[in-house]
């Protein structure tokens, strides 16, 4: 059976999607067309480049997650400068190295641009922190910017939907109304289950089922939050913000086709995951999916 598939935001949990891919694949679904956010728009463009899933786990087995860490030179050089270069550049990375990572890895199977792309086969979500809206890319690049989506790097559009904020510097784009700066998707919506509806007259209909994978348990399984400092209370903030928004969009209807994750032990931005952890996200990923898969109603 031919699906389309969702995934969410999540940073390094995303070894997870691994487990659930490999479910997926084996219970002979195709996915034809993919959408994401933040680590599940890398994940996404991989699957809408033609990757298989032994290819995708090759790929993220070679990786050194630290490598895509590169904070201005000097923040190396002066110890204590990141948090004052924090102040003035919004970001303690500046995510040159996430975007060339994917950049490469597109290009080993031809993809640069979304023209090089099956049209309508991926969609990749960003917030506009200028605008103040959602964006969801290609769709809205014309409309919003002036620019041709056929000619706009897929690279660049993940690495701003996985921009997430204050941990890598904001991108921008050079549009029609100015100078934008783009930030992790995940501050508008982490999930975007709702991205591949057509909408009718007085109905909502999909091309074909749809399959999210979503890095967390529903809402109302949600544990409390422990606020100790600063940092816990602007994460909590985000989180918070995050499912507020997805909660809106997706029903008690929606639920059903839906793979809840739950991924508690991982922080989203650990990028000194053991191997152990690792496989431990790529297990679970396996377990929730298999459940999930059985009771399917499709």
């Amino acid at each position: 059976m031919k699906i389309d598939a969702v995934f969410s935001g999540g940073g390094v949990k995303a070894y997870a999607f691994l487990g659930a891919l490999e479910e997926i694949y084996g219970a002979n679904l195709v996915i034809e067309r993919v959408a994401g956010t933040s680590a599940g728009a890398i994940l996404a463009s991989f699957l809408a480049a033609g990757y298989s899933i032994d290819e995708i786990k090759q790929i993220l087995k070679q990786l050194d997650l630290k490598k895509l860490l590169d904070p201005p030179k000097l923040a190396t050089m002066i110890p204590g400068s990141k948090w004052l270069l924090l102040y003035f550049q919004l970001g303690l990375y500046r995510g040159r190295k996430l975007e060339s990572w994917i950049e490469h890895a597109l290009a080993e199977k031809g993809i640069h641009t979304f023209g090089d792309l099956k049209h309508e086969y991926l969609k990749v979500v960003a917030s506009d922190l200028t605008l103040g809206r959602l964006v969801v890319i290609p769709d809205d690049l014309e409309r919003l910017y002036g620019i041709q989506s056929e000619t706009f790097s897929v690279a660049k559009a993940v690495r701003m939907s996985a921009g997430f904020p204050f941990f890598f510097m904001p991108d921008k784009v050079y549009g029609k109304q100015g100078t934008s700066i783009i930030v992790d998707g995940g501050l508008l919506s982490n999930f975007p289950l709702w991205i591949f509806e057509q909408h009718e007259p007085g109905k909502k209909t999909l091309k074909r089922p749809v399959i999210g994978v979503k890095l967390s348990e529903s809402v109302e399984q949600t544990p409390p939050r422990k606020i100790k400092h600063a940092i816990d209370l602007f994460l909590a903030l985000f989180s918070t913000m995050k499912q507020a928004h997805d909660a809106r969009y997706i029903s008690k209807s929606d639920e059903p086709n839906i793979i809840f994750i739950p991924v508690h032990e991982v922080e989203t931005t650990d990028f000194n995951l053991s191997e152990q952890t690792i496989k431990q996200l790529k297990d679970k990923g396996r377990q929730y999916t298999e459940r999930f898969l059985k009771r399917w109603p499709h």
